[in-house]
């Protein structure tokens, strides 16, 4: 039986933490896909029944649990094409209540934690919207920034695209409001405006739309902010952030002041006493859900009292005082036509069924997702068959079962492919974790030359952490891609010295001398780069910063580290061995490193950029005669005089180790303001404590 699908309590313990790598990494994918990408991959069920596999895993193995847990997180990093936007306080997402049993558990824990008698206990009840959670930064009344929610700590800077929707005033009205508070809520397309948008968008050419929320997603992360004007956007109110001042003793009350002050909030939110009411509110807004006009996909319970929530508090990602009550998916019953092959941009096969039409939820639906080889063959579900659908979280539907499968005259099983249907006709490999265990998704291995898999590679070479080129962001890499320009990294650094290709930028809408000056400047700033940056920018899979850092030191310099990789891909043990004593460097990596360099177009990309460059610098060794040499560090909480990744780059380049968790071996915790549960565990340890400037004290002599 696959690991995956073991029950949690047959797991032993090596079994669970290879598990949790594997939801950890495939979880981090469907955030970003679902947060910052505007594509959802699976269904909201499934999604939510990873997340619960997860915390059965850390609760049956608590010393198990991991620093990059689903856990601890909230949505996903916010893209490099906005600039960062910290918010006041943490935006968290909320616990989901599956079944009317699960909301009769919260209320009770509510009561018990209160210490409360069985007296009915008062909530308001809302529609949980289907958009893009938004966060208002209003000084004086008057809006300065927002953003979305991101990873729920920072979030991308969108303010300029949010000022053009009418249900956001410019500033307060009325009287009351605190000098500084985050006004918090969804932009969300109606349903009507939608379909009018998609069908013009067909009828043009233009780009389309999967559903309502990813349509208002894009639109608000429009480089171009008269882009969003122009998209039909509204805005509900219906939560706070930091605020100077309390101004309201209930949920209700707020929400009556957001009114006050111009937005524009539900009207059907309600608020009642006692379990009974709330699962009646539930069935009445379930009922009622076509023909509201937007999407939903829940009902939101908040306890009232303000000061309640208070004393209720927050457990890891989500608060006490709320959850979210979903509806169930809804179903339909189709003939399956076909069985199609798409191609991820990061070589992953994803198998979609194409289906006779069938209205399922308010939507006609024509493909669903069979998300890999071994679901289909678990379904045997064949071309022809009347299979069972199910649209769950209104996102991507998916077939649940065949119904008739003893009928004669089936056709033949599916035959997934052997080979991706890029140019190279690559042979498909499973998948592996960074841990070595084997998922059930199969992907190219064409990085790359496989034009699938080009532009995001190229997102990532540009991005933030690798060569990080000033003015070269997403939308501009996908323009030159898209031109012919740019389709492997060599091609940015000779763009930049083609005075044909540089003439005819100057000529465009958006560009101009200044512009084009900037852009080769940024460019030709690049031309030298530090080892780590280099290895972190090849895209190699399982070798993220860290990763990159070790090989980099590891090996000194670049001709060293590729004399390293040719030997690996050649199957040299010696080498193998060599790079498995590194700290931190396991299977996995090598495996990746040798499939990389094992490719001959790899080696001509790397080669022909390595060309175009005009120096690898050596990597920087770690010191050894410092105060923090050897030592473990902690940061926590709000660093005030650097950033955390200067803070990071600091330690390490004095010795240390830079560690996400506290644990037994943790040497020193860094707390700035804020700080909290790692805070506490420090202490209980009796670890060393100190702050920021304490820090700086320590580290200043070295």
């Amino acid at each position: 039986m696959p690991l995956d699908s073991r029950p949690v309590e047959d797991l032993t313990e090596q079994e669970a933490e290879v598990e949790l790598q594997r939801l950890a990494e495939e979880i981090a994918g469907h955030d970003a896909a679902y947060y910052r990408d505007e594509s959802p991959e699976i269904s909201d069920a499934d999604y939510d029944l990873l997340k619960r596999r997860n915390e059965a895993i850390e609760a049956r193995f608590p010393r198990l649990v991991r620093p990059d847990s689903p856990s601890r997180k909230v949505g996903a990093a916010p893209s490099t094409q906005f600039a960062p936007v910290q918010h006041g306080v943490p935006m968290l997402s909320l616990d989901n209540a599956m079944s009317d049993e699960e909301v009769v558990d919260f209320v009770a824990r509510i009561r018990r934690f209160l210490k409360l008698d069985d007296s009915d206990i008062a909530f308001t009840a809302e529609p949980k919207i289907d958009g893009l959670s938004a966060n208002l930064r209003y000084e004086k009344g008057v809006l300065t920034v927002g953003a979305t929610r991101g990873d729920g700590r920072t979030g991308e800077d969108v303010t300029a695209n949010l000022r053009t929707i009418a249900d956001i005033p410019q500033r307060l009205e009325g009287s009351g409001w605190p000098d500084l508070i985050e006004i918090r809520g969804e932009v969300y397309a109606p349903n009507d405006a939608f379909a009018a948008f998609n069908q013009a968008a067909e009828q043009g050419g233009g780009r389309t739309y999967a559903n309502p929320r990813n349509f208002a997603s894009g639109s608000l992360r429009q480089i171009d902010p008269s882009v969003t004007a122009r998209r039909p956007l509204k805005f509900f109110a219906y939560a706070w952030g930091e605020t100077s001042a309390p101004f309201a003793g209930t949920q209700r009350e707020a929400l009556e002041k957001f009114e006050q002050w111009g937005f524009v909030t539900n009207k059907r939110t309600g608020c009642l006493e006692g379990t009974d009411a709330l699962l009646d509110y539930y069935r009445r807004l379930e009922a009622d859900r076509a023909g509201l006009g937007y999407d939903i996909d829940g009902v939101v319970y908040k306890v009232d009292r303000l000061d309640w929530q208070t004393r209720l508090g927050f457990v890891s990602r989500s608060p006490r005082w709320a959850v979210a009550h979903k509806f169930p998916a809804q179903q339909a019953k189709t003939v399956l036509k076909g069985i199609d092959i798409q191609v991820g941009r990061t070589g992953s096969q994803t198998p979609v069924a194409r289906l006779e039409p069938v209205t399922v939820g308010g939507v006609v639906v024509q493909n669903a997702t069979l998300h890999n080889a071994d679901e289909i063959a678990r379904l045997d579900v064949r071309v022809g068959d009347t299979v069972l659908l199910q649209r769950a979280g209104d996102v991507i539907p998916q077939i649940l079962a065949v119904v008739d499968p003893d009928r004669p005259g089936r056709g033949a099983p599916y035959a997934f492919p052997t080979h991706c249907q890029c140019p190279l006709k690559t042979p498909l490999v499973r998948e592996t974790t960074a841990g070595g265990a084997e998922t059930v998704a199969r992907r190219c291995t064409g990085e790359f030359a496989c034009p699938f898999q080009r532009i995001e590679h190229l997102i990532h070479f540009v991005s933030r952490r690798a060569f990080d080129i000033e003015g070269l962001g997403v939308k501009q890499l996908q323009a030159f891609y898209d031109e012919g320009w740019v389709t492997e990294p060599a091609h940015i650094f000779q763009l930049a010295r083609d005075a044909a290709k540089l003439d005819a930028l100057r000529e465009r809408d958006g560009y101009g001398e200044t512009s084009v000056r900037n852009l080769v400047a940024g460019i030709d700033a690049r031309r030298t780069i530090a080892l780590d940056r280099f290895i972190y920018a090849l895209g190699i899979r399982h070798i993220g910063e860290t990763t990159a850092v070790t090989l980099a030191r590891g090996y000194g310099g670049y001709g060293t580290f590729l004399k390293a990789a040719d030997a690996i891909a050649q199957g040299d043990a010696a080498a193998r061995r060599e790079m498995d004593d590194l700290d931190q460097i396991g299977e996995a990596v090598i495996d990746a490193v040798a499939a990389y360099f094992g490719e001959a177009h790899n080696h001509r990309i790397v080669n022909e950029l390595v060309a175009a460059l005009d120096r690898i610098e050596d990597a920087e060794q770690p010191r050894a005669d410092t105060a923090v040499a050897g030592k473990t560090v902690v940061f926590t909480g709000t660093l005030e005089r650097m950033t955390r990744d200067e803070a990071k780059a600091q330690a390490e380049r004095l010795g240390a180790k830079v560690s996400g968790s506290v644990s037994k071996k943790t040497d020193i915790v860094v707390a700035g303001p804020g700080a909290g549960s790692k805070l506490k565990t420090a202490t209980e340890l009796g670890i060393t404590v100190m702050t920021e400037d304490e820090w700086i004290a320590l580290v200043g002599a070295s």
